[in-house]
């Protein structure tokens, strides 16, 4: 069983909509560049003698994407096992309907999204790891001194992704204190970002890489409760002891895995060796800016030891996923399209 969690806990981008990043226009930058030397053998008139299995990966933008940044890069260079045409999505709904259909093989998104296709299949897709743990904060003005969920009493923040993941994630964590605390919708996060720099919000609830966009802007916004860790703190409150807010993870179309065992084994392997580059936040910094999966190397550098970025797959990726989509389902079942994943969800190598 293959476990590496790499503790990237100071304070990119997630729910199931909270990781999507640019435009559309970066989006086809990104996916011509990344698929481009998967032709050049055919394009220069060559013979493509080539006996890798050739898979269909996407990735979004942000922290969900960064992990694969390593294996993109390796792939355009011909040194990974199998051949890879990535896709750079610039939202989950872009992902969706290509996995539906056959046209993507593999894909990272949101965990509570692969619930909710898995259920709309009826089955007919597995994960295989979670690739993200929480990277919600809260952040405030500087005016508010915060310390603990406790002080959030009677509070106004400002968040947005009503009806998924940060949503339920913040209240289920202000329950379990006891807490009773306003919450304010906006419709994305660029604008709750711009709400608290301009200071028309006090208190904010926000993804990376959007914490540190928004910190590196105004020098006097503070990040002061990790969401994640607090997630953890609230299940153990209510007797969960193996639960973490993972929010991203790697699916793929169950007839893929049956008909490509040793591909898929390969692509794991060298997707869990990528995510273990992540660690050199810099070389990884400019890998993200060159394949547009963040827009800057710099803010990259910064935000990239506060995404969670991590490698979970076996029985402790199904302990941590059970729990996790439990508490979604007991807020709102649809999360999670309608019922909890049934056992055959999840992709356990032999």
């Amino acid at each position: 069983m293959r476990k590496k969690f790499m503790a990237l806990m100071l304070t990119a981008v997630l729910g199931a909509a909270m990781f999507a990043g640019c435009g559309n226009s970066s989006q086809n930058e990104a996916s011509e560049s990344v698929g481009s030397s998967a032709s050049v053998l055919q394009s220069s008139g060559i013979e493509d003698t080539d006996s890798r299995t050739n898979i269909n990966i996407a990735v979004l933008k942000g922290p969900t994407g960064i992990g694969a940044a390593r294996l993109i890069d390796e792939n355009i260079n011909n040194e990974s096992k199998n051949k890879y045409n990535f896709d750079i999505a610039a939202s989950p709904d872009e992902i969706t309907g290509k996995l539906i259909s056959g046209d993507i093989d593999i894909a990272a998104i949101p965990t509570n999204l692969a619930s909710v296709v898995y259920n709309k299949t009826k089955g007919e897709i597995q994960v295989a790891a979670v690739n993200t743990l929480g990277v919600l904060y809260l952040l405030e003005d500087g005016t508010q001194n915060i310390k603990s969920v406790s002080d959030l009493e009677g509070k106004t923040i400002a968040l947005s992704g009503q009806g998924s993941v940060p949503e339920y994630a913040l209240e289920y964590i202000l329950n379990a204190y006891g807490v009773k605390a306003n919450l304010e919708f906006m419709s994305e996060h660029a604008e709750v970002a711009q709400a608290l720099a301009s200071g028309s919000v006090t208190l904010a609830v926000l993804p990376e890489p959007q914490v540190t966009a928004v910190e590196m802007k105004n020098s006097k916004i503070v990040t002061a409760i990790d969401l994640n860790k607090e997630w953890e703190n609230a299940c153990k409150k209510n007797g969960i002891e193996d639960s973490r807010l993972a929010m991203g993870c790697i699916v793929a179309r169950k007839d893929f895995i049956n008909n490509n065992k040793k591909a898929f084994e390969d692509f794991l392997a060298e997707y869990e060796n990528s995510i273990d580059y992540t660690e050199n936040a810099s070389n990884v910094a400019k890998l993200v800016e060159k394949y547009q999966i963040m827009a800057s190397a710099a803010a990259a550098e910064k935000a990239i030891p506060n995404c969670n970025i991590v490698y979970f797959d076996g029985k402790d990726m199904k302990a941590m996923l059970s729990n996790f989509y439990k508490i979604l389902y007991d807020a709102n079942p649809a999360s999670v399209g309608g019922k909890v994943p049934s056992d055959d969800f999840y992709y356990i190598a032999e």
